[in-house]
């Protein structure tokens, strides 16, 4: 990946100014794709506002003065991604990333007892030596488990930086989902059924409003109602 990539070629979910300079800081490699997560100094300069420029922002992430669910992180390029909790302790404020319903990353301040705990999805499960099995999520991290009650796809709530599981969300009937990726991206909805293919092709989700996707593209944001507090919604 380059290290920097050009304003007008910024991914589309990237809440950034295009021409007003014409080059924009590019994330590390990590566990989400371009479109999926932005640089943590491109969040506090652009987003946050709490910093004029790249130069501000690096200092204050050498000052160890931002958290990314609850850890310390002083790389500039750092990817902050969907569900991501960013904490500024100076001024007692926390934050966690969604998506509008434009499908761009926005930024929804949240509590303090709100920002220890985050949504993670399950990406895929793997078994590891002994036996055990392990979860792989949407952000990277993998939690071992000792009983197969999980399936891909559903949502995981979990304490952050512990990891410590405190609540599950499937992928059924009647819960409230978000669309991550595609046309849809950003759009809230209650699940109305699950399509599953029996060729190569994805399996697809259907929701209550008509909306039909394949199923990676679906996030569970709560059983029956949102966990999340939601942006508000932007007039047209």
């Amino acid at each position: 990946m380059t290290q920097d990539l050009k304003r007008l070629n910024a991914p589309k979910s990237w809440p950034v100014p295009r021409k007003s300079n014409v080059w924009v800081t590019s994330p590390n490699p990590g566990p989400h794709s371009l479109d999926g997560c932005m640089p943590l100094s491109v969040v506090l300069r652009d987003m946050l506002k709490v910093v004029d420029t790249a130069a501000e922002a690096k200092k204050v992430l050498s000052a160890k003065k931002v958290l990314v669910d609850g850890k310390v992180v002083t790389e500039e390029k750092f990817p902050v991604g969907l569900m991501d909790v960013i904490s500024v302790p100076a001024n007692g404020k926390h934050y966690r990333m969604l998506l509008d319903d434009r499908g761009k990353f926005i930024l929804v301040e949240i509590t303090e007892d709100r920002a220890k705990w985050k949504l993670c999805r399950i990406e895929n499960k793997t078994y590891v030596s002994g036996g055990r099995l392990q979860l792989n999520l949407h952000d990277g991290r993998n939690i071992l488990v000792e009983s197969d009650s999980y399936k891909t796809g559903d949502v995981l709530k979990i304490e952050v930086p512990t990891q410590k599981i405190l609540e599950a969300f499937k992928l059924v009937q009647g819960n409230v989902a978000m669309i991550v990726s595609g046309s849809n991206a950003g759009q809230i909805n209650v699940v109305d059924e699950q399509i599953e293919e029996r060729s190569t092709a994805p399996n697809l989700v259907r929701f209550k409003n008509g909306t039909l996707t394949v199923k990676d593209n679906v996030f569970v944001i709560g059983n029956k109602t949102p966990e999340v507090i939601l942006p508000e919604v932007r007039a047209a």
